[in-house]
């Protein structure tokens, strides 16, 4: 089935995991979750020897593990969970693990933009419905999030801040009264929501002042900060996670080489220190230098090298990648990046050796043909 899929939910990707997960379930369960907590917890972070189970179940999220049992509890709670962080820092992925994972559904999702209204959280009308038959439950449109009340499952809510104060204001009454009104409607004019509805939402911290959330929507979240990954061995671990992940999806047969990924971390952990110590924001890139960008970086190169190369990943095409994905303003990013490359690539060329010398040419390549 995800063959048919460019992009299979985590419900339909893992069914195999969840499925065997469920079986084996004998803890308590909230409402009508189909896992407990604690199985939910290990799907999302995977199983370890001390848990006892028969098989292996694959770690799916990278990150701390109090991050993710507030946010189980949360779910388990009668207050909406919102999950905020900076920019690739896997908020979304968390939420559609959750999700998955409590109640085998992901997809009711909605995408807060400067254009979305409250229709998108409550609900609409089929037009041509109502003109032939008058309004009724029939020709109502319920969104997402009113399927997830009707269903009693988890709804999502992405980008929060970037929805308008109107949006925000009609998703209080969701989450504090637990039921939304028809007005157009004299009969079965209230949905309420079913044991089990939560909402989990999702916010970048630097949207901060775009759309400020109200003190009265705050009190019906938890939130969870889910802050920049820095480990060097859990981020290798997620870009290592990704691609395979993406080497599969592709049928790819290509290996990279692991002096290429410490390049690649190290590149990334020295243009955010560069980033710390930037005395205004012209002298910092405008990327968030997140770990989802060192994700897109490595699949840029190794799809460039399966489909104009030899094959093989190689230290000028990672470097061509990273300048290209990087450098989003010109002149700003150039310079930015033709600093680092000659204050910190060419010493480290000279040092270190290895692929060092072609990374540096393969970005003064790069730099020169952007410029």
């Amino acid at each position: 089935m995800t063959n048919d899929m460019l992009r299979a939910p985590a419900e339909v990707k893992y069914a195999e995991e969840l499925d065997w997960l469920e079986s084996v379930d004998d803890g308590p369960k909230p409402f009508s979750w189909r896992l407990s907590p604690r199985m939910v917890r290990l799907f999302v972070l995977g199983s370890e020897r001390a848990d006892g189970l028969d098989r292996q179940i694959s770690q799916k999220w990278f990150g701390d593990r109090s991050f993710v049992e507030r946010s189980i509890v949360t779910l388990a709670s009668d207050r909406g969970l919102l999950l905020i962080g900076d920019p690739g820092t896997g908020k979304s992925w968390l939420a559609e693990l959750l999700a998955a994972a409590i109640c085998r559904n992901s997809t009711l999702v909605v995408q807060g933009t400067a254009g979305t209204t409250e229709d998108h959280i409550k609900y609409s009308w089929n037009v041509s419905m109502v003109i032939a038959r008058g309004q009724s439950r029939e020709s109502m449109i319920p969104s997402p999030i009113m399927t997830a009340m009707e269903r009693g499952v988890i709804g999502r809510f992405e980008e929060l801040t970037r929805s308008t104060s109107d949006v925000q204001d009609a998703l209080i009454s969701i989450l504090s009264e637990k039921y939304v009104s028809i007005p157009e409607l004299d009969d079965d004019n209230i949905v309420f929501a079913q044991p089990g509805f939560s909402i989990i939402a999702t916010a970048n911290s630097r949207d901060r002042g775009v759309n400020d959330l109200s003190s009265a929507l705050k009190r019906r979240f938890n939130f969870v900060r889910i802050p920049v990954v820095t480990n060097r061995r859990s981020e290798a671990e997620i870009v290592r996670f990704r691609t395979t992940e993406l080497l599969r999806r592709h049928r790819i047969e290509l290996d990279v080489p692991p002096t290429l990924l410490d390049i690649l971390l190290q590149s990334f952990a020295d243009l955010r220190a560069a980033a710390a110590s930037a005395g205004s924001d012209d002298e910092k890139l405008e990327s968030a230098l997140s770990t989802a960008e060192q994700i897109g970086v490595l699949e840029d190169a190794i799809l460039h090298s399966h489909f104009f190369g030899d094959r093989t990943l190689r230290a000028a095409t990672l470097a061509g990648s990273l300048v290209g994905s990087l450098a989003r303003r010109t002149p700003e990013d150039l310079a930015i990046l033709n600093k680092y490359w000659h204050g910190v690539v060419e010493p480290r060329s000279k040092s270190d050796g290895g692929p060092w010398p072609e990374f540096l040419e393969g970005g003064r390549q790069a730099i020169a043909t952007l410029s």
